[in-house]
C-alpha cells in the first residue's frame, strides 16, 4: 500500500519487463478435502492458513499476487525494485514451509488430513504491471518466469520435496545453503534446469548432507558408484523423501541426474 501512496502512477494500466523472483504454493489433495468437508469448516481453516501464509510473504518484503483457491502466488522485485529478492524469497519459502508443516500437524489432531505444502521458487525476466481494462485490472506478472515457478511448485510432486529452487535463483543466493536435486526437463522444454532444496545451516553442517552431495555428484557424472552410494543413504536416512527417489530411480536402471517432467 505505501508503495501506491508514494507512486499513484502504478495504479494505471500497462507493464514493464523486470527480474523478479516468484513463489507458487499449493497444498496437495485440497480439492479431496475441500469436497469432503462442510463450507462452514473449510472456509475459517482455509482462511487461517492463507492469512498466515500471506503475513509471511509481507514480513519478506514480498507482494502476494493471488489466491488461485488454496494456492498462493507472489512475486518479490515488483513493484518495488529491491536487489536481492532471490534470497528474500529463499528465506520466505522456507518460512512458509516450516508454517505450512505446523499447521497441517495441527489439523492432523484434530482429524483433518490437510495436505503437505507444495513451494515453487523461480527467478527470472517478467511483464508486471497492471492487466485488465477500465472496469478492472489486476496488478500481476506475465511470461515465461512464472510458468517455471508453477512448474516447479508441481515437481516437488516427483521428488517428494516440499520446496523446489531453480538454479537461476540459486545462482543469486550467495550464503544460502541448497542441496541438488536433479536435472529437471520441465514440460515442453528440450533442456535441462539443475533444481535444489533449500536447506538450514544446521542442516547444511550434518554428515548426511555432505554423503549426500558427494552420491549426487557421482549421479550426475554416471559414475559406477552411485547406486551403492544412495543404496547405503537411503539406508541410512530411509525417512528422506530426495534420497528414496534417487534410490528407485537407480535401482530401476537410471545412471544420470536427469529427469523429464512428463507431459499430463
Amino acid at each position: 500500500m505505501s508503495s501506491l501512496v508514494a507512486d499513484p502512477q502504478s495504479l494505471e494500466l500497462g507493464g514493464e519487463k523486470r527480474e523478479l523472483t516468484l513463489v507458487f504454493t499449493d497444498i496437495a489433495a485440497f480439492t479431496t478435502l475441500a469436497e469432503e468437508m462442510e463450507p462452514t469448516d473449510l472456509v475459517p481453516m482455509l482462511n487461517a492458513y492463507l492469512d498466515g501464509m500471506s503475513r509471511i510473504v509481507l514480513d519478506h518484503g514480498g507482494t502476494i499476487d493471488k489466491f488461485v483457491g488454496d494456492a498462493v502466488v507472489a512475486l518479490f522485485g515488483a513493484p518495488s525494485h529491491v536487489d536481492d529478492h532471490a534470497p528474500r524469497t529463499v528465506s520466505c519459502a522456507m518460512a512458509l514451509d516450516a508454517f505450512a508443516r505446523r499447521f497441517a500437524g495441527i489439523k492432523r489432531t484434530e482429524g483433518i488430513p490437510f495436505g503437505a505444502t507444495r513451494i515453487g521458487v523461480h527467478t527470472g525476466t517478467a511483464v508486471v504491471g497492471n492487466f485488465g481494462g477500465a472496469a478492472r485490472f489486476d496488478y500481476t506478472a506475465i511470461g515465461d518466469a512464472v510458468n517455471v515457478a508453477a512448474r516447479l511448485e508441481g515437481a516437488n510432486k516427483i521428488f517428494g520435496t516440499t520446496i523446489c529452487v531453480s538454479g537461476a535463483c540459486v545462482e543469486r543466493c550467495p550464503g544460502q545453503h541448497f542441496r541438488p536435486m536433479g536435472d529437471l526437463v520441465l514440460k515442453g522444454r528440450t533442456r535441462p534446469t539443475r533444481m535444489f532444496e533449500p536447506l538450514s545451516d544446521d542442516r547444511a553442517k550434518d554428515a548426511a548432507t555432505q554423503a549426500y552431495n558427494d552420491a549426487f555428484e557421482s549421479l550426475a557424472s554416471g559414475d559406477d558408484g552411485a547406486p551403492t552410494a544412495f543404496a547405503d543413504l537411503h539406508a541410512s536416512k530411509p525417512d528422506d523423501a530426495l534420497i528414496a527417489f534417487h534410490h528407485r530411480r537407480l535401482s530401476a536402471g537410471e545412471r544420470d541426474a536427469l529427469i523429464v517432467m512428463e507431459e499430463k
